[in-house]
């Protein structure tokens, strides 16, 4: 390999970098913008429709939109991407809670990250009042009850 192709090599990767990060910062907005439409959307346990979701069938709902074939289930959810800190968390991120019962140690629900402006973490999900917009930061029932974060694959969709 010659030093001219070397450097367009080296000068390729660096905008292939530059060009993963924009096809998933395009990707993650698309999803959000498409997932607050349903604001407002009742929640159905086991409903995976705009007619009503709860919190993975809304999950599922949205990135399938996308091109995305999703586990069912919150706890399987869980179980995909790569773990986040709540630091380095990043619109398009999932986050994943205990259900009600505080002493579980199981995943019981999903929000999808919207926004982490000055560390502030904000996630749309199927609540039981239906699909909302939460801020995560010392909020007194998601605190305690939350378990880890995971960024999915969107370059791979």
């Amino acid at each position: 390999m010659t030093a001219q192709s070397e450097d367009i090599k080296n000068d390729s990767s660096a905008i292939s970098s530059k060009d993963i990060d924009a096809i998933i910062e395009q990707k993650s907005d698309a999803i959000i913008k498409y997932a607050k439409q349903f604001m407002g959307v009742p929640y159905v346990w086991g409903g995976m429709s705009p007619s009503g979701f709860d919190c993975s069938g809304f999950i599922n709902y949205v990135f399938r939109g996308f091109g995305f074939s999703l586990t069912r289930t919150s706890y399987g959810l869980a179980e995909l991407g790569t773990t986040v800190t709540l630091k380095n968390l990043q619109p398009g991120d999932l986050m994943f809670f205990k259900a009600r019962n505080l002493n579980s140690k199981v995943v019981g629900h999903v929000a999808l990250v919207v926004d982490t402006t000055d560390g502030v973490i904000q996630f749309i999900h199927a609540a039981r009042t239906g699909i909302r917009i939460d801020t995560f930061n010392n909020h007194s029932y998601y605190v305690p009850r939350y378990i880890k974060s995971k960024r999915l694959d969107y370059v791979g969709f």
